[in-house]
């Protein structure tokens, strides 16, 4: 998600975001234990999205 998106949603939806890519990441874990993930590079982009969010909630001044 780009920084232009990001900047226009409120703080409610970055923490929703936020709630979203936690499980996405949690669920690519477990197919990374499993052997059943195929794209690898799926675990760095959602952590980066991740910190992107992170960032932008800090940016608001909400925790």
């Amino acid at each position: 998600m780009s920084k232009e998106k990001l900047d226009n949603k409120t703080l409610k939806e970055l923490k929703a975001m936020l709630s979203e890519k936690r499980n996405a990441l949690r669920d690519f874990c477990f197919r990374i234990a499993k052997g059943k993930a195929k794209d690898v590079k799926e675990g760095r982009v959602l952590r980066r999205e991740i910190a992107r969010i992170l960032t932008n909630i800090n940016k608001h001044g909400g925790k």
